[in-house]
């Protein structure tokens, strides 16, 4: 059994790796669709989209509006909304800087909530992926803007207590949460999308993209890896996504890193690398000790049956017949 948990904890930081690709698609194909949609609107129409592939892709579903559902909804929701919101009020780099500080609320969260206090390594990971980011973003962070700083912090909090809400849902299934939370999406960004110009082919396939491939499917690996994973690992793993936008800006628009964008954004994904590698070193390990226990426990309550059996009565031979 703990070989098979091991397994699973190390498909689901790949899958939480996965996750973090198609999320930094949203840079270029938001940037893209922005053109002719405000990004309210953008953030509804991919939450229907979404919606609709999550809905499509996954069996058994039940909707049974516990506290924990409904609270992974509503995170997943206003964390959506106000991080379009956030980019539209400050600049994008304050905004997914604020948005990542969700490691710090879920780190102060994970111990009261779900048991799973943070390690030394923990935090100084997000030290180390903090500093990085801001080294990153150095260039494009600016002051002066309140209300937008403040709509990216809330979407920190927002995306730190959807992810607890989906880790108390361990031994059932998350994905609901992540469903109700794109049909909320979608009804909250509706007046936006009524109000919207019609878009061109170029701009729905974009759409398209944005709700099922960097929404939809990245989600729908999210909530399986949620399963395996600490709530801080599922927040930590994932911090390599902004640094993974400037790749995809380089290979689609043809714009050049600066320098201390490489710098943080290696700062960031080898911090994430280290962190990745002692929790699946460490998980080994504790399998390791786990099965060699159970062995060892099986041994000893042999033993002590046999033991207090007593000794075998001794063998007789049946007398000879006449």
């Amino acid at each position: 059994m703990p070989l098979r948990v091991n397994a699973a904890h190390s498909r689901s930081v790949l899958q939480l790796a996965g996750a973090a690709v198609c999320w930094s698609l949203a840079g270029v194909l938001i940037k893209y669709i922005a053109t002719t949609w405000p990004g309210m609107a953008v953030a509804g129409g991919r939450g229907g989209i979404a919606a609709i592939f999550l809905l499509l892709t996954n069996r058994g579903l039940r909707f049974h509006f516990s506290r924990d559902q409904l609270i992974g909804a509503v995170g997943y929701a206003v964390c959506t909304v106000t991080f379009c919101a956030a980019t539209t009020l400050t600049s994008a780099a304050n905004a997914i800087l604020l948005q990542y500080t969700a490691p710090v609320w879920v780190a102060l969260l994970s111990a009261w909530l779900l048991g799973e206090p943070a390690r030394r390594a923990d935090w100084l990971t997000i030290a180390v992926a903090l500093c990085g980011m801001a080294l990153f973003f150095k260039d494009g962070l600016t002051v002066g803007h309140a209300w937008g700083d403040a709509l990216g912090l809330a979407s920190g909090i927002s995306f730190a207590a959807m992810t607890v809400a989906l880790r108390r849902q361990k031994n059932g299934s998350a994905i609901e949460s992540i469903i109700l939370g794109n049909i909320l999406g979608f009804v909250i960004g509706l007046p936006w999308i009524v109000r919207a110009p019609l878009l061109p082919p170029s701009g729905w396939l974009a759409l398209g993209l944005l709700g099922t491939l960097q929404l939809g499917f990245s989600y729908w690996l999210f909530a399986r890896a949620i399963k395996y994973v600490t709530a801080l690992e599922a927040v930590l793993i994932p911090v390599i996504e902004p640094v993974l936008n400037p790749l995809w800006v380089l290979i689609f628009l043809h714009e050049r890193p600066s320098f201390w964008t490489l710098v943080g954004g290696t700062l960031v994904v080898v911090a994430v690398i280290v962190r990745a590698m002692t929790a699946l070193q460490t998980r080994g390990k504790t399998g390791g000790t786990t099965v060699h226990r159970e062995k060892v426990q099986l041994m000893t309550s042999s033993t002590s049956s046999t033991e207090s059996a007593g000794p075998a009565p001794p063998q007789t031979n049946p007398p000879p017949k006449p």
